[in-house]
């Protein structure tokens, strides 16, 4: 099925997004098992899978669309050098692919592809779940100080 004007761009931007956040969360999650939080390790590479899916959703659908999809290409990771920093780091960038999407549904919908739109929304809801575990762990931050936070996240 041949894509409608502009489409594959706004998915390829996407795919560059999730990509990105696989790379930094495996970055993230290697570092936590390094530090011996392997709560906060399981968690991160759970986030991992889940961009890889969305990745492999969107790789799907371009090749649907009769597309290219753009797997080389990756956005400078920031890499965080403590727990808050990861956190703050990894809630940018879902916050920027958060955006992406709402673009790209708005665009989708100005032309008629209402099948994209849909595949959209479920990443979507899926990013906005992301954006609302990474929030919520910075306020238990706050509330409990990270010394009792990291000390959660030493056993699964």
């Amino acid at each position: 099925m041949e894509a409608k004007q502009g489409v594959l761009e706004h998915l390829n931007k996407i795919l560059t997004g999730e990509l990105t956040a696989v790379h930094q969360y495996v970055a993230h999650a290697a570092m936590c098992e390094n530090w011996g939080y392997e709560r906060l390790h399981h968690a991160l590479q759970e986030r991992a899978h889940d961009e890889l899916d969305h990745a492999r959703s969107l790789v799907e659908h371009i090749l649907y669309l009769d597309g290219t999809p753009d797997l080389q290409t990756v956005n400078p990771l920031t890499i965080g050098q403590t727990v808050p920093e990861q956190f703050q780091h990894d809630l940018v960038l879902e916050m920027e692919v958060l955006t992406l999407l709402r673009a790209a549904i708005a665009h989708c919908t100005q032309v008629g592809d209402f099948t994209t739109r849909h595949k959209l929304e479920d990443l979507c809801v899926e990013t906005e779940e992301h954006i609302d575990w990474l929030e919520t762990q910075q306020e238990t931050i706050k509330q409990v100080g990270l010394e009792n936070y990291l000390s959660e996240q030493i056993k699964k």
